[in-house]
């Protein structure tokens, strides 16, 4: 055998061997593709957990482009403003019950408001029933429209809520910090950080009949004020009535010692709301501690909402207000907005 024949089959020898273990060679399985959002069910839509937790996390808010009009002081005024809202609300499953934080931030895009700063809109926490944080209270619950005004308050609160199938009743302690329609600073009766208030609600719904009963006590100016709504489906849209009474001016409503408001919200088609009103405010005026005089006012108005598609809406209100003492008013806006 000479060298060539040896070099000949020694690499014949190694191409079969090579090809032998080639056969049994191991091959890298490729990864499994991440799951990144995993939809959470457990709280109603829009939910996903956040990766590597058990907790569920939902994301919304909106846009509103809006312009205002009125004529209050014999001129057409105009100012068109955008607002945005983003909120965020996180929860979670514990043996109490289940765990919620929420948070809003909105801003609005017009100098004389607060010139494109950013603000809590709300910032609360929850377990089971329990409540507390800074948050829009009962009395911000109003009617559909836009002509009556029966209160609001965003205050520091702390409380519990109880929720059943047809019938929910709770209580709050709230920071107070002003009267009603007053500002916060400079104003002779602003409370600072001494006003305290108490408020409960009992409401439940009947069919088609819902009723709510509210009421609150400023232990500031030792004056509080209550309320009753109530709502009833006829025809193609629903009836609803409140009316308030006021012992004195104080944080939760102070335009009036007493006051009634009624409004039918007809849903013409899917995409189409009318909604007429009418409010009356009696004995408007009050003094410096607070016990309320003479004077009346009333307003009238129509509010019309279109939902263009989904996510999208606009809204245009119209208002006729007379008040004792001052001039009469025609004042409206028209709204676009983008909710998701």
């Amino acid at each position: 055998m000479n060298l060539k024949s040896l070099l000949l089959g020694s690499a014949a020898a190694l191409a079969a061997v090579s090809g032998a273990h080639a056969a049994d060679a191991i091959v890298a399985a490729e990864p499994e593709p991440m799951e990144y959002v995993r939809v959470c069910d457990a709280f109603g839509t829009g939910y996903f957990y956040i990766p590597g937790t058990e907790t569920c996390l939902k994301i919304g808010g909106y846009v509103r482009f809006q312009v205002d009009w009125d004529d209050s002081d014999g001129d057409n005024n105009w100012n068109a403003r955008t607002r945005g809202l983003l909120n965020f609300s996180a929860k979670s499953d514990t043996e109490y019950g289940a765990l919620g934080s929420y948070i809003a931030l909105r801003t609005w895009a017009e100098e004389d408001y607060n010139g494109g700063s950013v603000e809590i809109d709300e910032a609360y926490i929850t377990l089971g029933g329990f409540k507390a944080g800074y948050m829009y209270n009962y009395w911000d619950n109003d009617l559909s429209g836009e002509t009556d005004d029966i209160g609001s308050n965003r205050v520091n609160a702390i409380g519990y809520d109880y929720t059943g199938d047809s019938f929910s009743a709770g209580v709050f302690i709230d920071e107070l910090s002003k009267r009603y329609s007053e500002p916060t600073r400079g104003s002779v009766n602003a409370y600072g950080n001494d006003g305290v208030g108490v408020e409960a609600q009992i409401s439940g719904a009947f069919g088609p009949v819902s009723a709510s009963l509210l009421g609150g006590y400023d232990f500031h100016v030792n004056d509080g004020s209550i309320r009753a709504i109530l709502s009833a489906d006829i025809g193609p849209g629903t009836l609803s009535g409140a009316g308030i009474y006021s012992t004195g001016a104080n944080a939760y409503y102070d335009l009036a010692e007493w006051t009634v408001a009624v409004q039918y919200a007809a849903k013409l088609t899917d995409k189409f709301t009318l909604t007429p009103a009418f409010q009356y405010w009696d004995s408007i005026a009050y003094d410096t501690d607070g016990d309320f005089g003479g004077g009346d006012a009333w307003r009238a108005g129509v509010t019309l909402d279109y939902k263009i598609v989904e996510g999208l809406t606009s809204k245009v209100s119209v208002q006729y207000t007379d008040a004792d003492g001052a001039d009469e008013v025609v004042s409206g806006f028209f709204r676009l907005q983008r909710s998701f």
